[in-house]
């Protein structure tokens, strides 16, 4: 190993020696050197093996037979009768040994400690563990298969090879009769109106309380100083509605296990824009900083060309445009309207200079990696859906139409309209790869993500409920790009890189439509809306019909060997057959940040490229945990270059191959070196916005990650 290499990980040289050292100490070897400077991989696997010798296997419930445990964790009430009903025993025996044959093992210590930590069914005191991983897996596929024997194997077959990982709240919650839902976050629009503010308090609260993220669009609020029953000088603005949504959240902490976790989103064109961004300021007054909420900008095509010309941009009254317009502020397209909004005398405008919010944006990112961006034009050009995308969620991923509610004076339902659920769970990229049947392997991952949206009745928020019911749409992610890369010797972000990306979500998203194409035919039912979408036109599909999609490159090509790449015939069968049958779910894809899941399942997060090759992690009380990159070794180090070292072109370059494919977005952090200037931030997000990039996540400047600390905005979301 080079000496460059040994200075970038930072750890010191030792001599090997694992004899009476406990889980914990052999795990941070890993942080060490052997005496050839070597790193210790051996050392971690050594952990993992004590963790089951001298903790897991001592505080397992012993039984000596499947009936008995199934007994007795349904008289206990741990587990739901429901999902255990649909099947005989002798079935339900075969998949547990099923399950077990694969003698799965974790890969890292990492690994087995957080699914016990946080996954595994136990006591309620909380002292004994109850299942195994072949026992969450056998449950979570007997639950989401719904009585169907032939999925339940399949399901169970894809998680326990590691090529679907369900996210966290299905995972955690599925089968388990203490438990929360099954969905990830969920997305709510506010309206104009005190009525809608309270609804949505009370919806944060009530899903918060669930176990959900909640991300919240203040777009349409009324700006500070706008009139209120046509008194001018009244509104307080979306300042003190923030506040309310921090406290709620602070409130709901989920049986006190972390605090709730919510985001807001507000448009850049707001009059109270540079407000909103000064809540996340580090010398902000302490009556209006904002500490836990997460803040999100949405950007129309125009601000950018405003931008470029140095000039001043208008900002635009909420209360004037829904006055002149008749619908809400984040129904217009600001880009079209923006010169006929500017000449309208009946709507008030302030002005500030585009440019230096551009800078200010930055300068907030630098400080807090706040806020999240979304490129709104970007978006809803891509949308297939009828209607307008207004807003995303708490890690920026889902990207659907939601519709206003209407609310009487004692706050019940005049109009429900449609608010948004993540119906989440990823594929392992290298996993899904080997696959002994790709195909098989997205559609069995569409179906159990479609049984997730199917099973969830959020019924403390009927416009949840009826978002959810009216469209089934999901969000099928990837995570383990890098680790793939890396394992077939290609680097992070280089044409060969770019090109699987590119042939990966190509491939994902054909047997994602056709398996909701097959679930619409077998139902009778498609999703409300789908005579209006661009898949019953056909628009969705010509970019596929009309031009070849091959790999670019002959290494992609020798990789998708026995994989079927799906052909222009392919796709026009495949159009002509929606547009007879239809589809069952409004939207299939999103790729989230994934965290919890990778490590349980030894992916890279998402299809970001590493932080750090031997990961720090702060697990709470325990302190610091390490993490191999999945699939390294000490003779492939060279393709396992940090996210810091590639910088985000190469970043964004491999998400715009991607984005392409998927009808939602992805969820994209951009790295920078300690040297980095709000300049550099700057032409990165304009690149990225030139690349058709639709969301960016976080901005983590390299100081701010050495410790490797979780991102709290999205335990609650999917991860």
């Amino acid at each position: 190993m080079e000496n460059s290499a040994l200075k970038e990980l930072t750890i010191k040289r030792i001599e090997p020696a694992y004899d009476g050292l406990d889980y914990h100490a052999l795990n941070a070897m890993l942080n060490l050197y052997d005496a050839n400077g070597n790193i210790q991989f051996g050392a971690d696997k050594e952990a993992a093996r004590q963790y089951f010798l001298t903790h897991v296997n001592e505080r397992t419930m012993f039984f000596h037979s499947l009936r008995e445990k199934l007994s007795y964790l349904l008289a206990n009430d741990y587990y739901e009768a429901d999902f255990l009903d649909q099947y005989t025993f002798e079935f339900v025996k075969s998949l547990f040994k099923r399950v077990y044959a694969k003698k799965y093992r974790f890969q890292t210590f990492m690994g087995a400690f957080k699914y016990y930590r946080s996954y595994t069914l136990k006591t309620f005191d909380g002292k004994l563990y109850l299942e195994r991983f072949e026992d969450r897996v056998a449950v979570v596929a007997l639950s989401l298969a719904r009585g169907d024997q032939k999925l339940a194997v399949q399901l169970a077959d894809e998680i326990i090879s590691g090529r679907f990982q369900p996210a966290t709240p299905t995972f955690l919650n599925a089968g388990k009769k203490q438990r929360g839902e099954l969905v990830s976050c969920f997305l709510l629009r506010l309206e104009d109106n005190m009525e809608s503010i309270a609804r949505g308090i009370n919806g944060a609260l009530q899903l918060s309380k669930r176990g959900g993220g909640v991300a919240l669009l203040l777009s349409n609020l009324r700006e500070f100083m706008a009139p209120i029953k046509h008194i001018e000088g009244q509104s307080s603005g979306v300042l003190p509605v923030m506040k309310q949504f921090e406290d709620a959240f602070s409130y709901a902490n989920q049986l006190g296990a972390r605090d709730g976790a919510g985001a807001v989103y507000l448009s850049v064109f707001h009059p109270d824009i540079l407000r909103f961004l000064d809540t996340k300021r580090e010398n902000a007054d302490e009556k209006f900083r904002i500490k836990t909420l997460s803040l999100g900008v949405i950007i129309a095509d125009v601000f950018f060309k405003l931008a470029k010309a140095d000039a001043d941009m208008a900002l635009f009254s909420p209360y004037d445009v829904q006055r002149v317009y008749g619908v809400p502020f984040s129904e217009i397209s600001i880009t079209e309207r923006y010169d006929e909004m500017v000449a309208n005398p009946k709507i008030k405008k302030t002005y500030i200079n585009a440019r230096e919010l551009l800078q200010t944006i930055a300068e907030i990112q630098f400080e807090s990696g706040y806020p999240y961006v979304m490129f709104e034009d970007t978006v809803n050009a891509a949308n297939p859906i009828k209607g307008r995308v207004t807003m995303s969620n708490l890690c920026s991923e889902i990207l659907q139409v939601n519709t206003a509610s209407t609310y009487a004076e004692d706050l019940s339902y005049e109009v429900v309209g449609n608010d948004i659920s993540c119906n989440l769970g990823s594929q392992n990229i290298a996993m899904t790869m080997d696959s002994p049947d790709f195909g098989l392997s997205i559609e069995t991952s569409i179906r159990a993500l479609t049984a997730v949206s199917e099973m969830s009745s959020i019924n403390c928020v009927p416009s949840v409920r009826k978002g959810n019911d009216e469209s089934h749409a999901i969000g099928l992610g990837a995570m383990n790009l890098h680790g793939f890369l890396a394992r077939e010797k290609i680097h992070y972000g280089s044409e060969e890189g770019l090109d699987f990306t590119n042939m990966y979500f190509y491939t994902v998203v054909y047997h994602a439509i056709r398996a909701s194409n097959a679930m619409a035919r077998e139902k009778g039912e498609t999703f409300k809306g789908f005579a209006d979408s661009k898949y019953a036109t056909g628009e969705f599909f010509k970019k596929y019909v009309e031009k070849e999609w091959k790999p670019r490159t002959q290494r992609v090509a020798d990789l998708f060997a026995h994989v079927h790449i799906p052909t222009q015939e392919d796709w026009a069968a495949l159009a002509e057959a929606v547009a007879r049958d239809g589809m069952f779910n409004a939207y299939l894809q999103a790729v989230p940040p994934t965290g919890s899941i990778s490590y349980i399942n030894n992916s890279t997060s998402s299809i970001h490229p590493i932080v750090d090759r031997v990961e720090t992690r702060k697990e709470g009380k325990v302190g610091r945990v390490y993490v191999p990159a999945p699939f390294m070794t000490n003779d492939n180090l060279e393709y396992y270059r940090d996210a810091y070292a590639i910088g985000p072109e190469a970043v964004i370059d491999t998400y715009a191959e991607a984005t392409q494919h998927i009808d939602q977005g992805l969820s994209l952090t951009l790295f920078f070196k300690e040297s980095a200037t709000t300049r550099d931030i700057n032409k990165a997000q304009i690149y990225a916005w030139k690349k058709g990039i639709k969301t960016i996540y976080y901005i983590r400047v390299k100081q701010e990650a050495l410790e490797g600390t979780e991102v709290q905005g999205c335990v609650s979301c999917s991860l």
